[in-house]
């Protein structure tokens, strides 16, 4: 019988050693820079409009999410930064003003979506329909409970123009209500508040909708009816819980206040299947790894360039830090395995940053960089991990593929064509770790945004962009430059403007790759401090194997790994 024999990793390091206090020092500064940053957004428009929303009596969007979830879990948020930093005519929209967060309810995973009413009253801004498609595409994929917390006055109407029309605005939104509808994907909705027009349709097709008695659906208000039509009357009377639960009904029952229809949908929740999680531990359990996750920020350099031990980093991400290599002597500037997290077995693949040995001879090369043996090795074990149903968690950190003519001899273009046809037709679930550089096409072949990872996670050291900023200077002014990368005119007027040009290019470029200009763009769905990646990882690796039967999940006696191992073994 196959057994899966997996083997300590990682090692201890000195906190007192003055690199690693060095890099401890970055890490927390960057920490708590983040943390500041969420803080702020999570406060939507401040204490005047968190103020507003207690005087009606109702709570605030997170106190709601904190009612909702299991004592002693974390709520764990996406697309916190959606929108950061952009004003619309003088006004902000902290996370695109509705919040998506995974949310254990009833020791369920279920995925939450909920309008945040201290921002313009729940209102949908640029992107919001986005942020919202987003999260249902994640529950549509893992087949996972969906679960809205409606308050929302409908679009943002001076944006209207960039959050109404077009494939992916708000009209997509009831599409994939349809779609997870169709796929019996549960969908439970509470609506506490303004419910127009498309936030009025949002919760219609859920499979149960509560309405507390402040709550109201409505195709359009009374203001708008009043215009239209001359009559004086309330968004109650067209569309409270008396007509959605009694008459017309589009809701199933009324709850007295917020604390009552969150009590209600957890008891809603409780109804569904239990999780499959425990099942497919197969006889194992959840277990920390042997060194804290929270030593990370002593691992990672301070400096970008510089390398660190991979294997340091996923000794403190999975259970017991235990590891089954893979080929570990062939495709050296690639780690692949097998670990468990949350007792669930996971692929792991990796981009290794140490110098490795060339197999055409000549010494050392750099890691951090894909090669003939390493892409073809990532190919051969995502094809099995899919082949086998286990989840891939991929920890990006690469400058790129290899280059030059040797590398276009060998086939890398080929090469890579068949590690991003694998990834693009893979069933599995991804989920993409951007640890810190992820450059050019080596982050497509990673399994980058582009090729629809469940889930990719951000750090505050991530840099995403094609190059890096001085590189695509240079490549940018290649004109003007000798082949040791020197301006070659004379002309001192001349070469003070191309001086100029390539440190703005550079700077332009250095702006773009700060992890917080992925996020408000929706180019990573979460940027998550280096000490918060193993939680992370348990949600949504626990995630993935909640629902039983909706994927194939083969028994580790039988999984093909074993063969591409014993091949290895025997001169692969």
């Amino acid at each position: 019988m196959a057994r899966v024999i997996m083997k300590p990793i990682g090692s201890a390091i000195d906190t007192q050693e003055p690199v690693v206090r060095d890099n401890i020092a970055h890490m927390q500064a960057l920490d708590e820079k983040l943390d500041t940053e969420r803080q702020a957004i999570g406060e939507g428009w401040g204490a005047k409009y968190i103020d507003r929303v207690h005087t009606k009596g109702k709570l605030t969007t997170w106190e709601r999410i904190d009612a909702l979830k299991d004592p002693g879990t974390a709520a764990r948020p996406v697309g916190t930064f959606v929108n950061h930093g952009e004003d619309f005519g003088g006004r902000t929209s902290p996370a695109a003003g509705v919040i998506t967060a995974f949310v254990q309810i009833e020791g369920r995973h279920t995925v939450v979506i909920a309008n945040d009413n201290t921002v313009a009253s729940g209102s949908w801004w640029p992107r919001t329909p986005e942020k919202i498609i987003r999260a249902q595409e994640i529950a549509l994929r893992l087949k996972i409970p969906v679960v809205y917390l409606v308050d929302c006055s409908g679009l943002f109407l001076p944006e209207q123009g960039r959050t109404f029309p077009g494939k992916r605005g708000a009209g997509h939104i009831f599409k994939m209500n349809s779609l997870l509808s169709d796929a019996g994907v549960p969908q439970i909705a509470g609506v506490f508040g303004d419910c127009i027009a498309g936030g009025g349709y949002m919760p219609i097709i859920s499979d149960k909708v509560f309405m507390t008695e402040q709550a109201y659906m409505v195709i359009a208000g009374a203001a708008l009816i009043k215009g239209a039509k001359s009559q004086n009357i309330t968004s109650l009377d067209i569309g409270g819980a008396d007509v959605h639960v009694h008459l017309s009904n589009c809701a199933d029952e009324r709850a007295p206040d917020d604390p009552a229809c969150l009590s209600m949908i957890r008891a809603e929740v409780a109804q569904l299947p239990s999780s499959a999680v425990p099942y497919y531990r197969f006889g194992s359990q959840s277990s920390p790894p042997s060194f804290a996750t929270e030593e990370l920020s002593g691992v990672f350099p301070s400096k970008h360039a510089m390398r660190y031990p991979i294997k340091e980093v996923i000794a403190r991400l999975v259970d017991d830090s235990l590891f089954w290599e893979l080929f570990p002597d062939r495709g050296q500037e690639m780690i692949v395995g097998v670990a468990r997290i949350s007792g669930l077995y996971v692929g792991i693949i990796a981009n290794n940053q140490d110098l490795i040995d060339n197999p055409g001879g000549g010494g050392k090369r750099p890691g951090g960089i894909l090669y003939k043996e390493g892409i073809a090795k990532v190919a051969a074990f995502s094809r099995a991990c899919n082949a086998d149903g286990l989840p891939i968690v991929w920890l990006q950190d690469i400058s790129g593929f290899d280059i030059g003519m040797e590398a276009e001899k060998q086939g890398l273009l080929g090469y890579g064509s068949s590690l991003i046809y694998t990834n693009s037709t893979n069933d599995t679930p991804m989920v993409t770790v951007l640890l810190r550089k992820a450059s050019g096409a080596g982050y497509y072949a990673m399994a980058g945004h582009p090729y629809d990872p469940v889930l990719q996670l951000s750090t505050p050291m991530t840099r995403l962009a094609v190059m890096e900023g001085r590189t695509l200077s240079i490549g940018a002014f290649n004109a003007k430059l000798d082949d040791e990368f020197n301006i070659i005119t004379q002309d001192p007027e001349e070469r003070r403007k191309i001086e100029e040009g390539m440190r703005k290019v550079e700077a332009r470029i250095e702006a773009d790759m700060d992890p917080r200009r992925s996020a408000a763009q929706m180019d990573t769905d979460e940027i998550v401090a280096v000490g918060e990646l193993r939680g992370y990882l348990e949600t949504i690796v626990e995630m993935c194997y909640q629902p039983a039967g909706v994927r194939r999940i083969k028994n580790p006696r039988i999984w093909s790994m074993h063969d591409l191992s014993a091949l290895w073994q025997g001169g692969f």
